[in-house]
């Protein structure tokens, strides 16, 4: 009796030590394949979008550069679910924010210009400079 006790505890144990190992941290390519997947679906929502007049097109800022601010601008359509885009985006740009400064990455420090317009051109919203 004494033994299967001592058995049990010993595999309660062993299940606590190795089910708590599971948190590794993720390296770098793992890291910039989420921003990846993230980049594509973001990506592919924007181009499912179509415009028939310029007031059905936007434009949202995209990614973080390591000294701060976007990396770019998105133009898109309103047709698409744009609050899910803005999720996506905003969840997108915090892990790139936090990318940056996790693997020290350093960047240009240039601040992209804004779309002066967006405007629907053959059923695709275009950004105007």
């Amino acid at each position: 009796m004494k033994l299967i006790k001592n058995i049990s505890k010993t595999i309660v144990l062993l299940a606590i030590v190795f089910g708590c190992t599971s948190t590794t941290e993720l390296g770098k390519e793992d890291d910039l394949a989420e921003l990846t997947s993230l980049q594509e679906e973001i990506e592919l929502l924007v181009n499912s979008g179509v415009c028939s007049e310029n007031s059905d097109c936007n434009y949202i800022a995209f990614g973080s550069k390591a000294c701060g601010g976007p990396k770019t601008y998105l133009v898109f359509s309103t047709s698409i679910n744009v609050e899910l885009l803005q999720q996506k985006v905003e969840t997108y740009n915090a892990l790139e924010n936090s990318f940056n400064k996790k693997w020290g990455i350093i960047s240009d420090c240039s601040v992209p210009t804004p779309p002066v317009n967006v405007t629907c051109i053959a059923g695709k919203c275009t950004a105007v400079y």
